[in-house]
């Protein structure tokens, strides 16, 4: 029995003494299927393929990539409280050299994934430090394939984990995506892990919303509003999405900014 992994997602699965016949995540339009077809791997041979990335962002804050890319190459990011530290989100690749990177920063005490595309191998990656609790909203309940007894849906439109990190339900992209707000970030001036609900364009004054990345489909206006709802009445002044994107400074004033250019442009 293997726990077979999608390549193009990056998502691993129940184990089954045969690859799976199909990905729902790819198969979601939000995704997308290989266009050479669906194929398959396993942690081992991801291990063989390719290392993890740790670099820091700001005191207190990592990020996590694999090279070379796994999957749809998603980041992930580490940040150290006083009551432990909280990983944002997750990568399939988890080995032995990076446990051990991230055991000498303080360790895990809990994981929280903003949506499907990141739910990767978070069963592993939580059994790896002891069996960590792994955070997921309700709204994205249906789209766990390989369940969990460590995995806690929250409900609602925030959930606390640690003093000063508290997940928000934004939706949009899935109806539970959530973002992760860190009160100690920017220097004290608060930061958003964002993910895929907030995404920081090219030019990295501005973000985007969409209901699907890579083919093109945007998010509706009320959706939009919902999300910048969501995360009003929490400061922050800087925002990393999962791709490598940073707005640096006045961030929450450019997501109203960039609300409201979005919503004139598939509107007027």
């Amino acid at each position: 029995m293997t726990h077979f992994i999608c390549v193009t997602c990056g998502t691993q699965y129940p184990d089954s003494p045969e690859p799976p016949a199909h990905c729902r995540i790819c198969e979601d339009e939000r995704q997308y299927v290989n266009p050479k077809g669906q194929s398959w791997t396993t942690l081992d041979e991801v291990r063989q393929q390719a290392h993890n990335i740790i670099e820091p962002l700001e005191p207190g804050l990592y990020r996590l990539h694999s090279e070379p890319k796994v999957g749809i190459g998603q980041s992930a990011h580490l940040v150290q409280t006083g009551q432990g530290n909280v990983l944002w989100d997750c990568i399939t690749l988890i080995d032995d050299a990076t446990l051990n990177a991230i055991q000498a920063l303080g360790g895990l005490t809990a994981i929280a994934v903003s949506h499907p595309h990141f739910h990767s191998c978070m069963v592993e990656w939580s059994r790896a430090f002891n069996g960590i609790p792994i955070y997921i909203h309700e709204g994205n309940r249906e789209w766990v394939v390989r369940p969990d007894p460590a995995i806690v849906f929250w409900e609602g439109h925030t959930r606390s984990l640690v003093d000063g990190i508290t997940l928000i339900r934004g939706g949009g992209h899935f109806d539970g995506s959530s973002v992760l707000h860190w009160s100690a970030g920017a220097e004290g001036r608060g930061l958003l892990l964002s993910s895929d609900t907030i995404d920081v364009v090219a030019d990295e004054r501005y973000m985007t919303f969409m209901y699907s990345y890579p083919n093109y489909i945007p998010l509706s206006p009320s959706k939009v509003r919902g999300i910048v709802r969501a995360v009003e009445r929490f400061e922050f002044d800087r925002i990393y999405d999962s791709f490598g994107g940073q707005c640096a400074q006045n961030a929450k004033a450019q997501v109203r900014f960039s609300a409201e250019r979005y919503i004139r442009a598939i509107t007027d």
